[in-house]
């Protein structure tokens, strides 16, 4: 600090030495005052003094760093621990502390539970929300629907016309006991009425075969005689050779009958019944679905027919619906948290929900889920808090699409039964 004083000393000399040897030489006494003049001169002095005592200052300023000791560090600034102590940026750095770029994890023993990290604004959504559509097409004889009402799982909300689906469904079952029927014939054969039947026929033929035979050798020895003319020798071999032909088609027919069908004949009637069944099976599907019923216990949102409306779910695209239902007791906040706010914010934290409409009313909330892909526009993670709602509070005082207050506690929230507390 003695050399830093001797420096400043020499150049505050050489500089006063300097200004006065700009002085201009005093006037003559027989020379009159130009007052202009000497203000001129007045401004520049004052001018290059200022200049100089700002120059000497930051030399100084430089050289010596400001009073007090602690040149070259930023103003000390304070801010909440995790724990709730404040800590001073300006202050000794403690050697325990993790490092600025440090990734571990806090010490959970270190940080309060119930202290409040984040505080965001959403929307009440349902856990489960359907639309309750038809799956074939018909006129509504019989709607069961109203808003607000509370229904059990295959609870009957509409009926179509079934006039058309039952006919097909009868027609279905009676193809059904056809292919039965046929199928039953070829595993079993023919039966021995049947086959006595075919045998009897052949030894018949056999029979007429032998007389023709005899009838057939007496016209040839007339015709060798000259006693019966061509014509008549002719008919007699021809009825001889059809008979003979039929004999073995009887023979043919009499072993199939005792042997019983091929094994392509029972696979083909095995298909024919697969077919028939798979029709039946389509038809009553049909059938079935002429009434429709809730497909979960919830509440009904929305009304979106009318009794005797005709409704057809292909011309609309499986779009139509008869109403809106959802389970109002599993209820949820969809939140959107900027992704600068996300670290704050895992699955099983603790949270606390206030509706706007019912703020006095704070509802137990965990985290339930972060989307696994974030919305570039907004900057933000999708963020689902599910609501403890108790069960006698079903519908009163959250409701879908209600804006939501949501606050996020430090801790990971108990595993308890729903409550509701007035905060």
């Amino acid at each position: 600090m003695d050399s830093a004083g001797t420096a400043r000393d020499a150049l505050s000399a050489a500089m006063v030495e300097r200004v006065q040897g700009l002085r201009l030489p005093p006037p003559p006494a027989n020379a009159g005052i130009n007052a202009s003049t000497s203000i001129a001169w007045l401004i520049a002095t004052l001018s290059i003094s200022g200049f100089v005592f700002i120059f000497l200052f930051a030399f100084v300023y430089q050289v010596g760093g400001p009073r007090g000791g602690n040149s070259g560090n930023p103003p000390a600034s304070t801010t909440i621990a995790g724990d709730g102590k404040t800590t001073t940026a300006g202050s000794k750095k403690d050697p325990t502390a993790p490092a600025k770029n440090d990734t571990r994890p806090v010490d959970s023993a270190t940080v309060d539970p119930e202290a409040m990290v984040l505080l965001s604004q959403g929307y009440i959504i349902p856990e489960q929300q359907i639309l309750v559509s038809p799956q074939v097409s018909g006129r509504i004889i019989e709607l069961n629907v109203k808003e607000g009402t509370r229904v059990e799982k295959g609870f009957v909300l509409a009926k179509l016309e079934p006039t058309e689906y039952r006919a097909d469904y009868e027609g279905a079952r009676a193809n059904v006991a056809a292919a039965e029927a046929r199928l039953a014939e070829l595993r079993e054969g023919n039966r021995p009425e049947e086959i006595a039947q075919a045998q009897a026929e052949l030894g018949e033929a056999k029979a007429t075969l032998k007389q023709l035979e005899q009838t057939f050798r007496r016209n040839a020895e007339l015709y060798g005689q000259k006693i019966l003319n061509k014509q008549e020798f002719e008919d007699s071999e021809s009825q001889l050779m059809a008979q003979a032909q039929r004999v073995l088609k009887l023979e043919a027919m009499v072993k199939l009958a005792e042997d019983g069908f091929r094994k392509e004949r029972k696979l083909e009637g095995e298909a024919n019944l697969h077919k028939a069944m798979a029709e039946l099976e389509r038809a009553k599907w049909r059938l079935d679905n002429c009434t429709i019923v809730a497909p979960i216990s919830g509440t009904i949102l929305k009304k979106n027919a009318e009794e005797g409306n005709i409704v057809n779910p292909v011309a609309f695209n499986g779009s139509f619906s008869l109403c809106d239902l959802a389970d109002l007791s599993k209820l949820e906040v969809d939140l959107t948290i900027q992704e600068r706010d996300i670290s704050k914010v895992f699955p099983g934290q603790k949270c606390k929900v206030r509706s706007e409409a019912f703020p006095d009313r704070a509802y137990d909330g965990v985290v339930s889920r972060l989307m696994p892909i974030a919305d570039r526009a907004k900057g933000a993670i999708p963020v689902r808090v599910a609501i403890s709602v108790p069960a006698d509070e079903e519908g009163m005082y959250l409701k879908p699409e209600m804006s939501a207050q949501v606050t996020f506690y430090a801790g990971k929230a108990e595993t308890k039964p729903a409550t509701m507390s007035a905060e």
